[in-house]
């Protein structure tokens, strides 16, 4: 299938289909799961922050497989090297020359669980891959394989063992998710699953391929954005800049993604125009995690994501726009 194969309306209906898919088995989380993919339409990283136990892994493994992309899970743990995610020279007796040995990294969804648990030095071992889709290693450069994206997990309740992500680390993540604990109903309906299929493994099948996923991100890149979308996009984040709670705010790296998920999303809704309530929708997962509070309000209790929502009911936003003409 070639990109211009795909319009708007087939890009819609492949990424439902994927979410679809996916929600057979990851029940209540449609609206984190549909920012997400948008996240990796839009050609970016996901990071899910939330207790155990609430199906990020699964989500996570469901994604890579409906979207047929090739997987690999690292459990990070304090003693984890670099090597030990972007891989290293290996001497073969039988010829006397060192061979690169892949690492885990080379994949089309790498999944780093509880990437909190590894060090800073570890977790910058990503950074690399994340920006440019290449890791470097003895001085030689490997390219990663494509499309490539990175899901991460973390526990935000824990300490003992943990290391805070850096801020250079955060800021390479399109979106930061929570998904908070499901209902009544939702969490029924895990159960009645589990029954169901009989057996503890929760599998989806694929929906597309890496190379149709390839074109449906082309595809997002053809959507309209019109002027006033822009600006306020940036009027959004000059204003996390600004607040009293905030010592570092977004940077236009914070801007440009919330313009890039909020057109995937808008291609998911069956739209080639994006509306300001796309970028509302985004706004908190796609800025929160770029936010450095100051130590008044850190003290305080301050939370970057109430900030973030205060900021979208304060900062004026352009008309609804309609479809291009």
């Amino acid at each position: 299938m070639t990109e211009s194969e795909l319009s708007v309306s087939e890009i819609s209906r492949l990424a439902n289909e994927v979410l679809d898919r996916v929600g057979t088995v990851v029940v209540g989380m449609r609206e984190p799961l549909t920012t997400a993919l948008a996240a990796i339409l839009a050609g970016g990283h996901v990071l899910f922050e939330d207790v155990p136990g609430l199906g990020k892994t699964l989500a996570a493994r469901s994604i890579a497989t409906a979207l047929g992309l090739s997987f690999r899970r690292l459990q990070c743990t304090p003693d984890l090297l670099p090597s030990d995610i972007t891989g290293s020279f290996v001497y073969q007796p039988s010829t006397g020359e060192f061979v690169f040995r892949q690492g885990p990294v080379f994949t089309g969804l790498f999944l780093a669980d509880e990437i909190n648990r590894t060090a800073p030095k570890t977790q910058s071992a990503l950074l690399e891959a994340m920006a440019e889709g290449q890791v470097t290693v003895e001085g030689a450069s490997y390219p990663l394989p494509r499309p490539f994206h990175v899901i991460a997990t973390s526990n935000p309740i824990e300490f003992e063992g943990t290391y805070a992500l850096p801020e250079a680390q955060l800021d390479r993540f399109m979106v930061r998710l929570s998904v908070g604990y499901p209902g009544r109903d939702g969490e029924a309906q895990v159960l009645l699953a589990r029954v169901a299929r009989r057996h503890e493994v929760a599998t989806v099948e694929p929906v597309v391929d890496a190379a149709t996923l390839a074109a449906m991100q082309a595809g997002v890149e053809a959507v309209h954005v019109d002027a006033d979308i822009a600006r306020y996009c940036v009027d959004l984040a000059a204003a996390t800049r600004s607040h009293s709670a905030v010592q570092v705010g977004a940077s236009p790296r914070g801007s440009q993604g919330l313009m890039l998920v909020a057109r995937a999303r808008a291609v998911i809704a069956g739209r080639d125009f994006v509306t300001p309530d796309d970028i509302k929708a985004v706004a908190v997962p796609v800025l929160a995690h770029r936010l450095s509070l100051n130590a008044q309000a850190w003290a305080t209790g301050v939370n970057p994501r109430d900030v973030v929502t205060a900021l979208v009911s304060e900062v004026a936003g352009p008309p609804a726009v309609g479809a291009r003409v």
